[in-house]
């Protein structure tokens, strides 16, 4: 029944449903569960990295519709090192000018969106980091604004207010 469970939850989060990513969390161990484990629980990453020490980073993005990214990384010997939420306040101010779109990428996940703006010569990636429940069912989202060098000129964050 739990491989069956773990199952489900994996094939949701594959296409993007979250429901499961909190059991999926509080179940894997670091330092005990294996890579085997992870992919059975969160499915195939969006994106993998692989680090200076012989570890990988696993991207698990839930945009544009969730509000998480998790980024999990995995030890040269196939054991989950940590599980790592990083859309939050210490992950953004990471984010610097000068950085390029694939280190904004390796820091946050993929953007729920990206948009050029013409006018202002910068293309501009969203993630979308609260439902509105703190702020009356008004979605947050946070920015990055690129130059047409692809390059960090500056972040920000909005709100997109429903009609009342």
């Amino acid at each position: 029944m739990k491989r069956l469970l773990a199952w489900i939850c994996g094939l949701l989060s594959a296409i993007g449903i979250t429901a499961c990513d909190y059991i999926n969390v509080k179940e894997l161990k670091p330092g005990v569960s294996t890579a085997v484990e992870v992919r059975e629980r969160f499915g195939p990453p969006h994106m993998e990295w692989r680090n200076e020490d012989g570890s990988l980073t696993w991207e698990y993005s839930r945009q544009p519709e969730g509000i998480e990214c998790f980024m999990i990384t995995i030890g040269p010997d196939q054991i989950l090192r940590s599980i790592d939420q990083v859309l939050n306040e210490g992950t953004f101010a990471r984010v610097e000018r000068g950085m390029n779109a694939d280190q904004v990428r390796r820091l946050l996940g993929k953007a729920a969106s990206s948009q050029f703006f013409a006018l202002k010569q910068e293309t501009v990636w969203e993630w979308k980091i609260d439902h509105g429940e703190a702020s009356g069912g008004d979605a947050v989202f946070f920015t990055v604004s690129f130059n047409t060098d692809g390059r960090v000129t500056g972040t920000g964050r909005y709100t997109r207010y429903r009609g009342r």
